[in-house]
């Protein structure tokens, strides 16, 4: 027999299943990415105002860490709703001070309004989500900043505090926060607002800072949102989680 003839006989079968798992694998790597990203995609898509707003404060964000320390505290509070600005440009500063953060990370902002904005735009739509939000920002700074006119006419409170760095997205977050309180069923509920409560009344008792009463109040005016959620649906139960559907 031919030489080339026997190293034909005597050559190894080639190994095919390797290469077609390998294929199967990449395959469903693909799939699976994919199906994250138009996930992803239709979640952002189904609640633009949260991620318009999200991507504003990442700008601003960048912007921000570019600053001098020193030119960035200036140029911070001359868009904080204390009560100097607030007395020369009120519409201005209560818009602007929603649309910056005072030098902190985007990240956790990025997790939050995913986690709450999101979730409330996608259940009460825009208009609505955009209402809570709004009155929460607006009507918080302006009740905890009279507590503090009150406080520095009364000499509890320095002078000085007429000019504080007064920005951020908190008291906004504060009340969406508060108005979830509604998309939860009973009796599950009541837990969600004792945390709420606990979580935003606690610094209120213990530190009384006026920020801290701007927070709580911020919470009051989201749980009294309730009449923009009446007819948004039947409440969401934590159990359909763990419950299968029979047979």
């Amino acid at each position: 027999m031919p030489e080339s003839t026997m190293r034909h006989f005597l050559r190894k079968p080639r190994r095919t299943g390797t290469s077609v798992w390998s294929s199967a694998w990449s395959t469903t790597r693909v799939s699976a990415r994919v199906s994250v990203w138009t996930s992803a995609r239709s979640y952002v898509r189904s609640a633009p105002g949260t991620y318009v707003w999200l991507a504003a404060l990442f700008v601003t964000t960048v912007a921000v860490h570019h600053m001098s320390p020193e030119f960035e505290q200036d140029f911070l509070r001359q868009r904080s709703t204390n009560l100097h600005e607030l007395s020369k440009n009120p519409i201005r500063v209560l818009v602007s001070s929603a649309f910056w953060i005072d030098g902190s990370s985007w990240w956790p902002y990025a997790v939050l309004y995913t986690v709450f904005h999101a979730q409330a735009e996608r259940w009460l739509g825009t208009a609505r989500w955009l209402a809570v939000a709004a009155a929460s920002h607006v009507l918080a700074t302006l009740i905890s900043e009279g507590a503090l006119l009150w406080a520095i006419r009364h000499g509890h409170a320095p002078a000085s505090s007429v000019s504080t760095l007064d920005i951020g997205v908190s008291y906004a977050l504060a009340g969406i926060v508060a108005v979830l309180t509604y998309r939860i069923a009973s009796p599950w509920r009541y837990g969600y607002l004792a945390v709420v409560l606990f979580v935003y009344g606690s610094p209120l008792v213990t530190g009384r800072t006026f920020t801290d009463l701007g927070h709580f109040t911020s919470v009051l005016i989201g749980l009294a949102g309730y009449p923009l959620v009446r007819d948004r649906g039947e409440p969401w139960n934590p159990l359909s989680l763990i419950r299968r559907p029979r047979p």
